[in-house]
């Protein structure tokens, strides 16, 4: 198990840093660098004014420069004025004198814990990131803890009366709640249940009040409606494994020797049934982590969805980045748990 965690620490290293630099590039093209320059000086730039702050104030290196710029493992880069001042990364790019830039921290970036700056909310990309990752963490929660005991429930009674009237019923329930986009649930739901055309108003139609305190009025409409579009994709796999398992010759044999019914499905056949909807209960994770965007602007709950939306309308290429490593470190552990919970799971599986 050990040398298996290593060596797939190593992947996941490299690819981190593939992926990450591929964004680093895409977030870098010369027109984003151009709105950048425009938005944080002026909008009625000349060319050769935009090309004179973009080399002012380090954008102008090589791509790999300042790729390791950002991730702390080369230099950061220095401008020294005509009065004897500097600016750079790790000083800032405001001119300071030469003394307090000596003191300064020549390494100043992602291993360093220096996510940057973001140039929309004016303050430092990683409080900004926790903050907003610590909300949206809250409402992954609640829809992982309604979608998946829901999801499992429903694939385990659909599995157990394969092409019973209930299997067809819960089946099509799945189909439905899959192949309805959440943005189409969520306003169904703010329709039906928050507004004044139905006259039941019993929940608000937007979750902002939530940030500070989740309340069962102003949370549930949200997590409903993330909760709904990925319960079909788990009822819907966990409904084909069971249905597979209990044709499996060892659940007839514990039923010929006397086992009850729910006593075979609960220790015999659950477990084994559980690996294939594991995976995809893993894989909402990271779906939910990037794909709460439209819930998150359309119930106004300004988590992690939400700041990547600022961050891309507006050009934010540090918080752009930062949300980025986030979401590829995230996909990456999941795996990696999804890989160790499948020797759990059965114990026919073993690392090597």
């Amino acid at each position: 198990m050990l040398s298996f965690l290593l060596r797939r620490s190593g992947v996941m290293l490299l690819t981190a840093l593939c992926l990450t630099f591929v964004v680093f590039f895409l977030v870098n093209l010369d027109p984003n660098l151009e709105k950048l320059a425009k938005s944080e000086g002026n909008q009625r730039m000349t060319d050769a004014q935009v090309e004179s702050w973009l080399d002012r104030n380090g954008y102008r290196q090589p791509l790999v420069k300042r790729y390791g710029e950002w991730l702390g493992v080369m230099p950061g880069w220095t401008r020294t004025t005509d009065e004897g001042a500097t600016a750079g990364r790790c000083i800032g790019r405001t001119p300071v004198p030469a003394e307090q830039a000596e003191q300064a921290a020549s390494y100043c970036g992602l291993l360093q814990g220096n996510w940057g700056f973001s140039t929309v909310f004016k303050e430092p990309v990683g409080g900004i990131v926790l903050n907003k990752l610590g909300l949206t963490g809250k409402l992954m929660f609640f829809v992982l803890l309604v979608m998946v005991p829901s999801a499992l429930v429903i694939g385990v009674i659909a599995g157990m009366r394969e092409g019973s009237k209930t299997d067809r019923t819960l089946s099509t329930f799945s189909i439905l709640t899959t192949s309805t986009p959440e943005y189409v649930s969520g306003v169904i739901l703010i329709v039906v249940f928050a507004s004044r055309l139905t006259g039941l108003r019993w929940f608000n139609g937007t979750a902002a009040s939530a940030m500070e305190n989740a309340t069962f009025s102003n949370f549930t409409l949200p997590v409903i409606a993330l909760a709904l579009y990925g319960m079909g994709y788990i009822a819907r796999m966990t409904r084909a494994s069971m249905a597979e398992v209990m044709q499996e010759q060892y659940i007839r044999t514990a039923r010929l020797k006397g086992l009850g019914f729910y006593s075979v499905v609960l220790k015999h056949a659950l477990r084994n049934a559980l690996i294939a909807p594991f995976t995809v209960i893993m894989l909402q994770i990271p779906w939910l982590l990037t794909g709460v965007v439209i819930i998150e602007t359309l119930f106004n709950y300004k988590g992690f969805g939400w700041t990547l939306v600022q961050a891309v309308g507006n050009n934010d290429i540090e918080t752009m980045m930062a949300v980025s490593v986030v979401a590829v470190f995230v996909v990456l552990i999941t795996q990696l748990i999804s890989d160790i919970g499948y020797v759990f799971l059965n114990p026919r599986i073993r690392v090597s």
